[in-house]
């Protein structure tokens, strides 16, 4: 029984994480620059979230957050 609570516990706890982001595509900015492909945080209305905010981290590549959030 402990088990079958655990699986549902990862399972969910895995789908609220895949879902709290979505794929951008690549582009090029007005300035030439290009942008590579990657996940971005969903839009809401706090940055407290995203994960360049600290003390964040991005479950994708690791690196730690540097921006102060908005209050």
């Amino acid at each position: 029984m402990k088990r079958i609570l655990l699986l549902l516990l990862c399972f969910f706890s895995i789908s609220v994480w895949a879902t709290s982001s979505h794929n951008v595509k690549g582009y090029t900015k007005k300035d030439g620059t290009y942008v590579a492909p990657h996940k971005a945080t969903n839009p809401n209305k706090t940055q407290r979230d995203n994960w360049s905010s600290k003390p964040n981290t991005n479950p994708y590549n690791g690196k730690q957050g540097t921006k102060e959030p908005k209050k």
